[in-house]
């Protein structure tokens, strides 16, 4: 079922150029784990496992790692209806709905599909938030849904995922020879699979950024365009991101795994390095965006932020 959300043909062209190369690395990765272990067996079928793990399990896993849990309308009248709302107005399918009650003003989509999809919200967020802001936000992330980056991104971070599980398997386990083996050869396998993995996790990491940034800025246009209210998105952004530069840095530190899924990244106020290598642009670039698309728009009483 296609949807009302705008369609964003550089997104796509971006996603599939990402895929495309994270399938060259991740094939590569695979024939040198093979040759430097010796077990094509093994390494299939972890590297398997893994990733039908990460694809059909990530919702879950997201919930549990950000200790959300599923609501009924009885529960979250009014983020419900919200949703209700608003998937009413994009044609789509309602995602479930997850509150995590956490402190951390924040939301994220994650599920492989719009119809295994699931929108969570952190207290926080809800507490800080007025209605029209609260709709913003939740239309930046079904946005996400629609557009089905959000499954782009969960496959994309598994090469980096198993590329760092390599790393840590490799110092706990017999993979590199027996008692009697400990020698050299045993010294320049490891050395290697460790330089390969590290090398495929920075590329990987370099790759899905660069479109994390770009699909942020997507969702904004697409939400703004869906809602015809820019000025409550941006609002939710100067809002939320400034509240997150107040949590306490060992709170936000326990959510960065999860930033490239994020309405606005869990980070305190970094250096330009540091924003260069954001899985989000800077709240002055989307703030700037999303001005433009209210002047774009012009509706009556909308003003530019």
């Amino acid at each position: 079922m296609r949807s009302r959300f705008e369609p964003d043909r550089q997104l796509t062209a971006r996603m599939v150029v990402t895929m495309f190369l994270l399938g060259l690395v991740y094939v590569a990765f695979i024939a040198a784990l093979i040759v430097l272990l010796k077990s094509v067996v093994l390494v299939v079928v972890i590297a398997a496992g893994l990733l039908a793990a990460q694809y059909w399990y990530s919702d879950r896993i997201a919930l549990y790692a950000m200790h959300g849990r599923l609501v009924t309308p009885e529960e979250q009248p009014l983020l419900h209806g919200v949703i209700d709302r608003l998937c009413a107005t994009a044609d789509m399918p309602k995602p479930q709905v997850a509150v995590s009650d956490m402190d951390l003003p924040n939301a994220f989509a994650t599920g492989r599909n719009a119809e295994n999809a699931v929108v969570c919200v952190t207290t926080g967020l809800l507490r800080r938030l007025e209605t029209e802001e609260l709709e913003g936000v939740l239309a930046h992330e079904l946005s996400h849904v629609a557009h089905r980056d959000v499954a782009v991104i969960t496959i994309a971070s598994f090469l980096g995922v198993i590329a760092g599980l390599v790393v840590r398997f490799a110092f706990y386990s017999q993979l590199f020879g027996g008692r009697d083996q400990r020698d050299q050869n045993t010294a320049v396998v490891f050395v290697s699979v460790m330089a390969v993995s590290a090398l495929v996790y920075a590329v990987s990491y370099l790759l899905i950024r660069a479109l994390s940034r770009y699909r942020e800025l997507a969702a904004d246009r697409a939400a703004a365009m869906l809602t015809g209210k820019p000025s409550a998105l941006a609002s939710a952004l100067t809002k939320v991101s400034g509240d997150i530069a107040r949590i306490p840095t060992r709170d936000l530190r326990t959510a960065q795994a999860f930033n490239a899924f994020f309405f606005t990244p869990a980070l305190g106020p970094g250096t330009a390095v540091a924003n260069l290598f954001s899985t989000h642009p800077s709240l002055e670039r989307r703030l700037a965006a999303l001005e433009e698309i209210a002047a774009e728009l012009s509706g009556p009483g909308e003003q530019t932020p």
